[in-house]
């Protein structure tokens, strides 16, 4: 199943366990023409992930609560919907070998909004 369809708006979810920074994110990439389904932890957005099946990039943070942290998601989300790229995002930790998904980046925090756009650009032409 192909997530990114050209005719539509590209999907993303955003996984930030903190609201300010979600509604930000939220706002950058809704702004950049992105539809924008939102969550506050891993757990949250699998249970979206599995009612949401036009899910392009996953944008999510690596410290947030619940049963999975960001680069454990990222590596499950890889596993069940292989067709969804991911973003990972941290102020705290940057990835090890092995930490992201195959089809996975990372960018650190403080982030500019513009970078964002413009990897998530990429990961949904690529798709």
């Amino acid at each position: 199943m192909q997530s990114c369809h050209p005719d539509t708006a590209p999907v993303v979810l955003l996984v930030e366990d903190e609201p300010l920074v979600r509604l930000l994110g939220a706002d950058v990439l809704e702004d950049a023409g992105f539809e924008v389904i939102e969550a506050s932890n891993a757990d949250e957005a699998i249970a979206l992930l599995k009612r949401h099946h036009d899910v392009c990039v996953l944008w999510t943070d690596v410290d947030m609560p619940g049963s999975l942290n960001g680069f454990e998601f990222a590596r499950f989300v890889s596993q069940g919907w292989p067709e969804i790229t991911v973003l990972v995002t941290s102020g705290k930790l940057s990835p090890r070998p092995g930490d992201l998904p195959r089809r996975g980046a990372f960018i650190p925090k403080p982030y500019r909004p513009e970078a964002v756009v413009r990897h998530i650009r990429e990961m949904t032409k690529a798709a």
